[in-house]
């Protein structure tokens, strides 16, 4: 049996089965439990990348789950799109895997360390299904599985905000859910066909009917709740703010990217092209819906004292460039979107890694107790510069390359209107983030911190035998189990900053495909 034709399937079963796998080896030793989920996330990562250099040589690839052939058996099919965000969701999952072991130390009971693991694997289960399957209804199954770990994951920590933040997120995510799965439902009485590819060959002739109008609308309210887009984001900041660091980082670097790339996938491979620019016209609602959520993202975290909240709604205004791009629907802006759910999963993922860096040593989450840290913790806050300037769209940064890609496209589309909105934001974003950067080197310290908040414990321990110095503890970063999945992040940041025709190649035949066809 040749293992590389069933890949498909076991990039979703395997970190399933080790979210069963994990509590077993979790009795032994909790350890155990970290290192069967570090070592499945990498094997991800690598069949992962195996199904990109399959679908680069050989094209598409359509896995019939028992032998069933589409669209009567459930097919999973991988192409130049989730290909791309496959790859970018494994690794990304594999470093925070490699990150979560020191951090959840300080953020999450002992008690709960196994199952943390577990649950975090059936949630990196629920986005690979979500990405892989071909099949309508398997989306919706998928999406429900990584809903619930993640609504799980957001209450596992210490702090009681957290439950709230974590109900809060469950009532909007079932109610998302619910729309979708009216969708599915409208569209499979209509077509009898749950299957993606049939689908689209279908529908064309039914595009007038109510029916799918109707679903089409369930489809975008829900899918739009689950990337947490303007005005529909209230679950996103209290999720992100008080979930332990890990689980900020890794929900803010994947999860909404894999919404924005299910929305992508029912807009512009069920339905086709002319349907969304003709018959409905949602991409004029969502050019708009995204420029209001650009701006208002970036006003509102100006606003903001406590750094994750910032973050929080920095990635509204970010999901804003995601869904613009794909609502200019041309070439380069859709490459633009594409580019950015890498970006900014690098991005965010880096910035929320810091802040669990500081959570571990210092136990804050204050913007002004980061005075003065570039001499406490000068690497830690070079990987935050390194994002934060990314986030502005600094030349040689990645995000340069995505917002570029976005503004000519939208010259493209002839909407020069939308670039100086994009300025607009860029310079808000340099506004936010150059406060922090300028108090972390310039400002003088305001002394040894306290925790923010009690539930994180008390900050490090000052080492032994060592002074003080300026009100400070000694230079510190964190161990080097944070650190240097922190600086592979910041680093990919310049990386693909400086060789972005790597990832633009790839975008590149994703959107050819998306505005072109399956």
């Amino acid at each position: 049996m040749n293992i590389a034709e069933h890949l498909p399937i076991l990039v979703i079963v395997i970190p399933l089965m080790s979210a069963i796998v994990i509590p077993l080896v979790g009795r032994i030793n909790k350890l155990f439990s970290w290192y069967v989920t570090v070592f499945i996330t990498l094997l991800s990562f690598v069949m992962s990348l195996s199904l990109l250099n399959t679908v680069i040589s050989a094209g598409r690839i359509s896995y019939w789950l028992g032998g069933w052939e589409p669209p009567w058996g459930i097919e999973y099919a991988i192409d130049y799109l989730n290909a791309f965000v496959l790859v970018i969701v494994s690794f990304i999952a594999f470093i925070v895997s490699l990150y979560a072991r020191r951090s959840i130390e300080k953020e999450i009971d002992k008690s709960k360390v196994t199952t943390f693991y577990s649950i975090y694997m059936l949630f990196i289960a629920g986005l690979m299904g979500i990405i892989v399957t071909g099949d309508i209804f398997n989306l919706y199954v998928f999406i429900e599985i990584a809903s619930l770990a993640g609504y799980a994951l957001i209450a596992v920590g210490k702090r009681r905000d957290a439950l709230m933040a974590s109900y809060n997120y469950l009532i909007l995510g079932t109610i998302a859910a619910t729309f979708i799965l009216l969708g599915i439902g409208y569209l499979y009485m209509v077509t009898g066909t749950l299957n993606m590819a049939d689908l689209r060959e279908k529908l064309p002739m039914l595009y007038e009917s109510k029916v799918v109008l109707t679903a089409f609308a369930f489809f975008t309210v829900g899918l739009s709740l689950k990337l947490a887009l303007f005005p529909l984001h209230a679950w996103l900041p209290n999720a992100y703010t008080y979930a332990p660091s890990v689980v900020s980082a890794i929900m803010a670097a994947t999860a909404t990217k894999v919404g924005a790339y299910a929305m992508l996938r029912i807009m512009f491979t069920v339905f086709k092209l002319e349907f969304d620019l003709h018959i409905v016209p949602v991409t004029q609602i969502l050019i708009i819906l995204s420029l209001v959520a650009i701006v208002a993202g970036s006003v509102i975290a100006i606003a903001q004292t406590n750094i994750k909240r910032m973050l929080a709604y920095s990635s509204i205004g970010q999901i804003g460039y995601i869904v613009l791009g794909a609502a200019l629907a041309n070439q380069t802006s859709m490459t633009g979107s594409l580019l950015h759910i890498l970006n900014h999963g690098l991005m965010k993922g880096t910035l929320f890694l810091v802040v669990g860096v500081v959570v571990y040593k210092l136990g804050i989450e204050d913007i002004a107790g980061l005075k003065g840290m570039g001499k406490k913790m000068p690497f830690t806050m070079a990987a935050f510069t390194i994002a934060g300037l990314s986030m502005i769209g600094v030349p040689l940064t990645v995000g340069f390359v995505s917002k570029w890609y976005l503004a000519t496209g939208a010259l493209s589309a002839g909407m020069w209107f939308i670039i100086p909105i994009i300025l607009a934001s860029s310079l808000m974003t340099a506004v936010y983030f150059w406060r922090i950067i300028e108090g972390i080197y310039f400002a003088a310290p305001a002394g040894i911190h306290q925790p923010a908040f009690a539930g994180y414990g008390n900050p490090e321990p000052e080492s032994q035998g060592s002074k003080q110095v300026d009100g400070f503890l000694p230079r510190d970063d964190g161990p080097p189990g944070l650190l240097i999945p922190t600086f592979i992040l910041a680093g990919l940041c310049i990386f693909f900053g400086i060789a972005a025709f790597i990832p633009v190649s790839m975008a590149g035949q994703a959107a050819t495909m998306l505005l072109g066809g399956m």
